[in-house]
């Protein structure tokens, strides 16, 4: 872990079951309420904006919330999860992500409001769902554990696929967000594999693949 990171990264073993509840309380209220900070700079940079019409900023922002969601419960799901690891290397791998993931957040915030647009109304609910998921993830095991980040990296980075093929032809700063997003989520997956994860069982899969499917329709709009 970089300097960077383990200075934002408290060591859960000195600290007591009241330090460990304020410090989930405000990793929750960062996430969801506050405006966290990338440390890596935002991927669109000096890419022009093109202008798009007002059905092209719609789509746009519709996606963009979406992908916005998406960085909301990856958030969720590796905080729940390193709250109960069993092996600090576990835990060590799923901060690192989960800074990734507050990269993407925060990249996803800015292209929102670019489009003149806002986060999804219902992040409460979807931080506190995948929060609880991460954390019984993380009871069975950290091997389960790890198998829901794959799981979860791939099914993202199929939804970034179809963005990036329907996202308007002019809106080249989200599609830059998204490709390096895309990149990032799949080396995720991959780091967590070669760490042990365990293949998911059906219906594990399709759950979580119909649970997607209902946050990007509800997201899209709301």
């Amino acid at each position: 872990m970089d300097d960077s990171l383990a200075s934002r990264t408290p060591d859960l073993r000195r600290h007591g079951p009241l330090d460990h509840l304020l410090l989930e309380a405000q990793r929750a209220l960062e996430t969801v309420f506050g405006d966290p900070a990338a440390l890596r700079p935002n991927p669109a940079g000096k890419t022009p904006e093109v202008p798009l019409d007002e059905a092209e900023r719609r789509h746009s922002a519709g996606l963009m919330r979406i992908n916005h969601v998406g960085e909301v419960c990856a958030q969720g799901l590796y905080f729940g999860q390193a709250a109960v690891a069993r092996d600090a290397h576990t835990r060590t791998h799923l901060l690192d992500a989960a800074q990734e993931e507050t990269d993407h957040l925060s990249w996803c915030a800015d292209r929102l409001r670019e489009l003149e647009s806002r986060p999804s109304l219902f992040n409460p609910l979807w931080y506190a769902g995948s929060y609880a998921l991460g954390a019984l993830a993380a009871l069975r095991g950290d091997d389960w554990s790890l198998g829901f980040v794959v799981e979860t990296e791939r099914q993202v980075e199929a939804h970034l696929d179809e963005h990036l093929e329907t996202l308007p032809p002019a809106d080249l700063r989200s599609r830059e967000i998204l490709r390096v997003m895309k990149a990032d989520e799949a080396r995720h997956a991959e780091h967590a594999e070669q760490a042990g994860a365990r293949i998911l069982p059906q219906p594990i899969p399709a759950a979580m693949a119909l649970a997607s499917k209902l946050m990007k329709s509800v997201a899209y709009r709301l």
